[in-house]
């Protein structure tokens, strides 16, 4: 680790990354507090670094992202990271740290991603990450935590993914549950719940996986929690059990994979979610939202062909997925299919719709794509893409980074500076042949 001294020298450094490189057993020296105060991302995954993470991090005030996944790391969370006001994502996962989660990382107002699973963790999880209202992904599992789910965190509006498996968590789980209106992945396994499962998964509406199996939640599954197949080859997953030791006392329809009710259940009338118990491999997920796409806009280039004597026409464009032109002028060109197909990918694969609640003035679907991208090494998107473990989830994310770079390109503001759609189907025909060359490899 020599060369950090070198370093403290590059006082423009903003990334530093050298993760994924069979470096002897090595600490992290305090000198890395010394680094520049441009540094903005400190990346250091599966390198074999051991010891505990130094308190220095807290010197580095403009970090927005620490990624130190996969190593031997030992000891405690730093408190001192709780002082980088800027920081978007802590990676801490597959180590061996102990102790509680710091209060003090409820003060990281600009937190998106808190990444801690496989690790020994043990406490209560902090009531105040219920205020840390900018979380997107609170990844816990496979840990030591105890005691019960705290009721703010049905505060994180804007969460998306949520593990909290294979812990020693118990009580109920939240009886308001509903209020996570926008989470796609739900993780309570291997843990001590009781109770009945909440009314309130039902509204939960853009949810495509959900797990509460081997905990001994009792009760009847409401009725719309049935199979159906989703457009592009999506599907949704959800399990209630996972062995005959799995919450024993819980029933519902066939198709759940659980004993049946002896008496029909009483449910809200007005629930409408429903929910999939078959998964389609998420590699072939992705290879159908590729090859649909290209099939469409091959078909709209030739359409542009014929219409190349006519290079501006009044169109009829949904809010949200329209060009910026569109809205000054009303009359916007060719360009402007390339904008919408650009939203429209992100929409397929982030499964977030641009007219969605939580997508302001301040914030876009593309904002949150351009922003977020640099720091969704890990999981992306829609779970079904990237439900797979090890070089197949690599390989999907991959795919999945890929095609969010492209439909980032032809999003942008001004319409000159999009590419044809010609250029587009190369680049995603490309894409698919190294997603079809990889998966030869896994």
């Amino acid at each position: 680790m020599g060369f950090f001294s070198s370093l403290t020298n590059c006082r423009d450094l903003e990334d530093i990354d050298f993760g994924r490189n069979p470096l002897v057993p090595i600490t992290l020296p305090g000198l890395v507090g010394n680094l520049s105060n441009s540094l903005q991302r400190f990346s250091a995954a599966r390198c074999n670094i051991r010891g505990s993470i130094p308190s220095e991090f807290g010197n580095l005030s403009s970090l927005i992202g620490i990624k130190l996944d996969e190593n031997e790391l030992t000891g405690m969370i730093p408190a001192t990271i709780g002082g980088l006001k800027e920081l978007q994502s802590l990676s801490l996962s597959d180590n061996k740290l102990e102790g509680p989660i710091p209060s003090e990382l409820c003060h990281l107002n600009k937190l998106s991603f808190l990444i801690l699973t496989n690790n020994k963790l043990s406490g209560t999880i902090p009531t105040c990450l219920g205020n840390v209202v900018s979380l997107r992904q609170l990844l816990l599992g496979s840990n030591m935590f105890s005691s019960s789910i705290p009721s703010t965190l049905t505060g994180l509006n804007g969460l998306l993914l949520l593990n909290l498996s294979s812990n020693s968590l118990n009580g109920t789980l939240p009886i308001d549950i509903g209020k996570w209106k926008v989470v796609t992945s739900m993780d309570f396994s291997n843990n001590q719940f009781s109770g009945e499962l909440p009314n309130g998964v039902v509204d939960l509406m853009a949810l495509t996986y959900f797990s509460s199996s081997n905990n001994r939640i009792t009760g009847s599954i409401p009725d719309s929690f049935v199979v159906e197949l989703r457009i592009f080859g999506f599907v949704k997953k959800y399990s209630f059990r996972g062995d005959s030791k799995g919450n024993g006392a819980l029933c519902g329809a066939a198709k759940l994979r659980v004993p049946s009710c002896k008496t029909k259940p009483q449910r809200n009338s007005k629930a409408r979610t429903k929910l999939i118990v078959y998964v389609v491999v998420p590699i072939v997920s992705t290879i159908l939202v590729v090859a649909l796409i290209i099939i469409i806009f091959r078909s709209r280039m030739k359409k542009e062909t014929q219409e190349d004597s006519l290079p501006l026409r009044r169109t009829l464009a949904a809010f949200g997925y329209m060009a910026p032109e569109y809205g000054l002028e009303g009359i916007v060109s060719i360009k402007g299919d390339v904008y919408s197909f650009g939203i429209l990918t992100m929409e397929i694969i982030m499964r977030k719709k641009p007219t969605d609640e939580m997508f302001s003035e301040e914030m876009s679907l593309r904002s949150l794509v351009k922003e977020t991208l640099p720091l969704m090494r890990n999981q992306v998107g829609d779970t079904n893409l990237l439900s797979t473990t090890g070089r197949k989830q690599l390989v999907a994310n991959k795919c999945a980074l890929s095609v969010l770079q492209v439909a980032l390109e032809c999003s942008v503001e001004i319409p000159n500076e999009r590419p044809d759609m010609k250029k587009v189907v190369t680049k995603l025909e490309k894409i698919k042949v190294n997603l079809l060359s990889d998966i030869e490899t896994v």
